[in-house]
């Protein structure tokens, strides 16, 4: 007798590449003997899906400017009326499609549409906005907040923050309210992971104080990257240590302009990746190569020390080759990353508005001349979980489906 397969809607939220990438990496690894998967994306990601052997579909979704605009200037990520099309939207395709389960990234408006349609609901998000863990603010870095010294900047971010987070998860709560949910208390780590199964794409041995149960676990690090040229896996192989730096999509080049001469002269090799910004200087040394784009996954193979926004993508790549860390932050999802992974000894962090040459000094002197930050984000790499991330989902994908079926079938 033929095996009933389980149907997996995957949507990939089109506000960052991370967003995208880690449900196609999720819908590539599922065991196509057990599961049918259809993955959902934004058209401009349309590059990262060709010739995929499940189906693909386009998914409408906020520009990522306004979001990027939204989280430079500390509003909140998505107003009403966007949430509102967003169900529509989803509701259309869930109806279309009728999966068994849903999984999604960061794609908010599902932990009502899921709902609406008795469709379980995984959300894959970051360890540090859930709700089994105390969240402590960091104010994120605005055009005011480098005149203000930090002592006074963080005692008044920890006075108006309480309200700060109320307002940005207002238009959820106002969404939920509309289609008959119950509030969330305006918590925005509930928010923003609020699902029938959290499932956190980072190392378990960084938040130690969550504890996996029935509603959450880690998968571990998902980390993608494109496919390399054969000019980006020949890197000139010499003794001097090697540095990756890359702010991604959403970092400054007024960072990376900064970085490079400070690094020069340290006399190290460096790769940079621009991620298609220009840049206002050139190398002064040949032993300065410089991409519009570059693939992580070789440059954190053979790297010394990576240098990034301090993102999760990039810090799980180089911590998964047991590469330590310096994160120059901006918005608080940096901040609250590399402050797990600094209290764990793998990296240094910096706001990226306190950022001068001579800072950047210190800390490039400290994680290249310290061996216990390459030993500690080596130690990393012995706590990954046994399992791979397409596993632990397919174990939860069948135990979530079984919960619920047993669930409708109670008289």
């Amino acid at each position: 007798m033929a095996v009933k397969k389980l149907k997996v809607l995957f949507f990939g939220e089109g506000a960052t590449l991370a967003h995208v990438a880690r449900p196609l990496m999720l819908a590539e690894g599922l065991d196509a003997n057990q599961f049918e998967v259809v993955l959902c994306r934004p058209p401009g990601y349309a590059s990262l899906t060709t010739d995929l052997p499940f189906p693909v579909l386009d998914l409408a979704c906020q520009d990522a400017s306004i979001f990027a605009d939204h989280l430079e200037h500390g509003r909140p990520l998505y107003d009403f009326a966007t949430l509102s099309r967003y169900v529509e939207t989803d509701l259309g395709l869930i109806d279309q499609e009728a999966p068994d389960i849903i999984v999604g990234d960061f794609r908010l408006s599902l932990a009502v549409s899921a709902r609406l349609r008795s469709t379980p609901y995984i959300t894959i998000c970051d360890a540090y906005w859930s709700p089994e863990r105390a969240l402590s603010p960091r104010l994120p870095v605005f055009g005011f907040t480098r005149f203000i010294p930090i002592p006074l900047m963080d005692f008044l971010f920890r006075q108006i923050s309480p309200m700060a987070f109320k307002l940005h998860a207002r238009p959820i709560e106002r969404l939920r309210a509309k289609f008959g949910l119950p509030s969330l208390g305006h918590d925005l780590r509930c928010c923003y992971t609020d699902a029938d199964l959290r499932l956190f794409a980072n190392f378990p041995a960084l938040f130690p104080e969550i504890r996996p149960h029935l509603g959450a676990d880690f998968l571990g690090p998902i980390s993608w990257s494109p496919p390399p040229s054969a000019e980006q896996t020949a890197l000139n192989n010499d003794e001097r240590p090697l540095v990756y730096v890359t702010m991604g999509s959403s970092g400054s080049a007024r960072v990376t302009e900064a970085i490079i001469p400070v690094l020069e002269k340290k006399g190290v090799r460096i790769i940079v990746s621009t991620a298609g910004k220009p840049l206002k200087i050139a190398p002064k040394k040949s032993s300065t190569q410089v991409f519009s784009f570059f693939p992580g996954a070789v440059a954190c193979k053979q790297a010394d020390l990576i240098i990034c926004n301090g993102g999760s993508p990039t810090t799980n790549q180089a911590l998964i080759n047991g590469k330590p860390v310096l994160g120059i932050c901006q918005n608080m999802d940096q901040l609250l990353n590399m402050e797990a992974i600094e209290s764990y000894g793998a990296g240094i962090q910096l706001r990226s508005d306190r950022t001068n040459p001579s800072r950047i000094d210190a800390a490039l002197s400290t994680l290249l001349g310290d061996p216990k930050y390459s030993f500690q984000a080596r130690q990393l790499v012995n706590t990954l979980p046994k399992q791979t991330f397409h596993e632990i989902l397919g174990q939860h994908l069948v135990r979530l489906y079984g919960r619920s079926t047993a669930l409708l079938a109670q008289p």
